[in-house]
């Protein structure tokens, strides 16, 4: 029989949830207009006033906003509290290196919680199962946010974070850890240490999985599964909207439900804005209805996807989405770090590299790589091998410094990057990211 951490709300009657969000949605708007500048600046030159906004079918008249928004007004320009309310702070990487800030007073984190809480109690945890935590904590959301829904839950939480993976494989076996959270990358690594230790999916007591945090297709979920014993669950989330938790997957792992109470979603084209459909591929747009600290309305994740209210055999109505096809952008996501290209210019040319550079992403073993291949002047390639090797080493630690992740460089000969009389091609990806 199924389980719901809120049957309550995840199973509401659409009627129910409609005006639960429409409620939410006029409170949260009168709260943005007063309380930040930026949003009432920009729905005064839409002419949009918070009492035009009661139901959802209104949430059309509102700006969108962007990540770019969050980084004009760092880092506290978008709180709609005062920070003497907000009682923690998470951030990710923006292009450039300036952190994207987002603030949570204690209401934000038990709605967090709750979120989480139901992501697990999805996958079959329960009070009396023992959680692994191996995503990072720190600024990360992946970390805190899969612990707070342990502890909500009243699971066992263990934050082990992610790393020194021999550890987290002793750690498995002598806790009995039954609940395994991390991106899925590093449960397969978790798996091969595992083996490569002379134990099996038998010498554990995992029973379920709950990744996230990078692109993953179902034959990496088929191998998770086989390798540790155990069903795989996706899990969605923004730094942006909340962190993990704005939707997770059920037993039918048909997509992800959205936590609707909390996050009304949309599906626009991504080039006119125009919303479109259920069930038709667009950019997933975000807002959140019941946050205080920081209630960003109609954020544009580039991700794209489809979301669907056919009937789920999980009994859940809560709307569902597809895992996301790809971006609008040019952002990669690497071992569950966001990469962009621009950040990696900024590093080459701050060292005195030219512009001729490429950025190739592959999979091994169900692995994330990059490297970096830049081209070098004459004068420069004719160095020693000890110099290059050296010339190679700075690069590679000033990419890590600024990306968080470990990059390959590569020395090239001028003109070896191949030309185009287009667009340059400055990332080549080799994963095979969908089925």
């Amino acid at each position: 029989m199924e389980r719901y951490y809120q049957p309550e709300i995840e199973t509401a009657f659409r009627e129910e949830m409609l005006s639960l969000q429409s409620e939410r949605l006029a409170s949260t708007v009168k709260r943005v207009y007063e309380n930040v500048p930026f949003y009432r600046s920009k729905m005064d030159e839409l002419g949009v006033n918070p009492e035009d906004i009661q139901t959802v079918a209104d949430l059309k008249k509102l700006p969108f906003s962007y990540k770019q928004d969050l980084r004009d007004t760092y880092p506290y320009g978008l709180f709609a509290v005062p920070l003497k309310d907000v009682v923690r702070l998470h951030a990710s990487s923006g292009t450039t290196g300036k952190q994207i800030v987002v603030g949570y007073t204690q209401k934000d984190l038990d709605i967090w919680a709750d979120c989480c809480a139901r992501a697990l109690t999805a996958a079959g945890c329960t009070e009396e199962d023992i959680v692994h935590v191996s995503y990072g904590y720190g600024l990360f959301t992946g970390g805190l946010g899969a612990d707070g829904g342990a502890m909500r839950l009243g699971a066992t939480a263990v934050p082990v974070s992610s790393g020194n993976t021999q550890r987290q494989v002793t750690i498995l076996k002598d806790f009995g850890s039954t609940i395994l959270c991390c991106t899925p990358s590093y449960a397969l690594h978790i798996a091969e240490t595992l083996y490569a230790s002379g134990y099996t999916k038998d010498d554990i007591s995992l029973k379920a999985g709950v990744f996230g945090a990078e692109p993953w297709t179902n034959e990496m979920r088929h191998q998770i599964e086989e390798l540790l014993g155990i069903k795989a669950f996706d899990i969605y989330g923004l730094t942006e909207i909340i962190g993990p938790g704005v939707g997770f997957e059920c037993v039918e792992q048909s997509g992800m439900h959205i936590n609707e109470d909390h996050f009304i979603v949309e599906v626009i084209d991504p080039d006119t804005g125009e919303v479109l459909p259920e069930d038709t591929q667009g950019e997933l747009v975000f807002t959140c209805i019941s946050k205080e600290a920081f209630p960003i309305l109609r954020y544009r994740t580039r991700d794209i996807g489809v979301i669907t209210r056919k009937k789920c055999s999980c009994g859940r109505t809560l709307v569902k989405m597809t895992k996301p096809r790809g971006r609008t952008d040019d952002m990669l996501i690497i071992r569950g770090v966001n990469v962009f290209p621009s950040q990696i210019e900024t590093v080459l040319l701050d060292k005195g590299y030219t512009a001729n550079y490429q950025i190739v992403v592959d999979r091994s073993h169900n692995f994330d790589s990059i490297e970096v291949r830049v081209e070098i002047s004459n004068e420069v390639f004719s160095d020693t091998v000890k110099g290059l090797s050296q010339r190679a080493k700075e690069l590679s630690e000033a990419l890590k410094s600024l990306l968080g992740i470990s990059a390959k460089v590569t020395l090239l000969e001028p003109n070896t990057i191949p030309r185009s009389e287009g667009k340059a091609v400055r990332v080549v990806d080799k994963r095979k990211l969908l089925d």
